[in-house]
């Protein structure tokens, strides 16, 4: 499996030059079975990372731009009524699919946003009384421009709960960029990536997720930081119970990437702020910042 997770990283990086920490915490998001924030400007590359993943994990993919003017309907489906038959056939909406691109998903108004709460959570829609499950195994990866942009809405916090990481992709490197300049399109090396894994052996994958251990030492070390977040005065907000799980899923997801058995510091270091930076509150704003203080702060051995 190890030889496929390489692959699968190696081909991404293929149309995206020079981001393979982006990748790799991506595809970490995806093998906990989370969902996944991208935030950054447009132009970055965002929509060709989600592609590119459902592409080489061999998904079923379909995009939504998201527009003010979108209604839930829009995404989950509706029920038509057939003259023929006389009765009402439910439509489905782009949400059942395996992996679905919420594309600048901040741009919709909160209701909207709200239709997918349900998704994300249960793997499941309820629709006119009835409730319908959703493809295995599914996953929502949403893009969203900085708030500073106009026409944004504020994502609220039961939504960015509901995403396993945010991630922003960041200004290519001079040399990545050079290399861009100097290549074929990226667009047109995404129509020729291979499924390099099925929805069974990405199944299988996840499952070895869960068999990643965590010593009795390294869990303490998680509760540090959790317990730092939750009272440290500069943290308004600290970490949930399903924020510290996601946590400890998305590091055991790093590790197995990484080709270990068992869980270290740096596993939990390399994801805290992709899964704590959206879910922590200052007074300044999310706790990006702060994620970074209290690595330095927290000791990885208790004193």
């Amino acid at each position: 499996m190890q030889k496929v997770i390489s692959a699968i990283v190696a081909d991404i990086g293929k149309v995206l030059l020079g981001k393979e920490h982006q990748v790799k915490l991506a595809l970490a998001s995806l093998l906990a079975r989370g969902h996944l924030l991208i935030e950054d400007l447009p132009g970055m590359g965002k929509t060709t990372l989600a592609h590119a993943l459902a592409q080489v994990l061999g998904l079923s993919y379909k995009r939504v731009q998201f527009t003010s003017d979108m209604l839930p309907a829009d995404i989950l489906g509706v029920s038509i009524f057939e003259r023929e038959s006389g009765q009402f056939r439910f439509h489905e909406g782009p949400v059942f699919s395996q992996l679905l691109l919420a594309d600048e998903i901040n741009r919709s108004s909160p209701k909207t946003q709200s239709a997918l709460l349900e998704a994300m959570e249960e793997r499941q829609v309820s629709v006119d009384g009835e409730t319908r499950p959703l493809p295995e195994p599914f996953f929502v990866i949403a893009t969203q421009n900085p708030l500073q942009q106009s026409g944004t809405f504020v994502l609220p916090e039961s939504q960015l709960d509901r995403f396993l990481m945010r991630i922003s992709l960041g200004y290519p490197t001079r040399e990545a960029e050079r290399a861009l300049f100097q290549g074929v399109d990226p667009r047109a090396q995404l129509a020729q990536l291979k499924p390099r894994i099925n929805s069974e052996g990405l199944k299988k994958l996840q499952s070895l997720v869960g068999q990643v251990k965590a010593s009795e030492s390294l869990l303490d070390y998680l509760e540090r930081l959790v317990q730092h977040s939750r009272h440290s005065p500069e943290c308004a907000v600290g970490l949930s119970p399903r924020g510290a799980l996601a946590l400890l899923h998305a590091a055991r997801a790093w590790a197995l990437i990484h080709n270990r058995g068992h869980l270290l510091p740096e596993d939990l270091q390399a994801v805290l702020p992709a899964v704590a930076g959206h879910r922590l509150q200052t007074d300044g704003g999310d706790g990006t910042q702060l994620v970074e203080r209290m690595m330095h702060q927290v000791d990885i051995i208790a004193a």
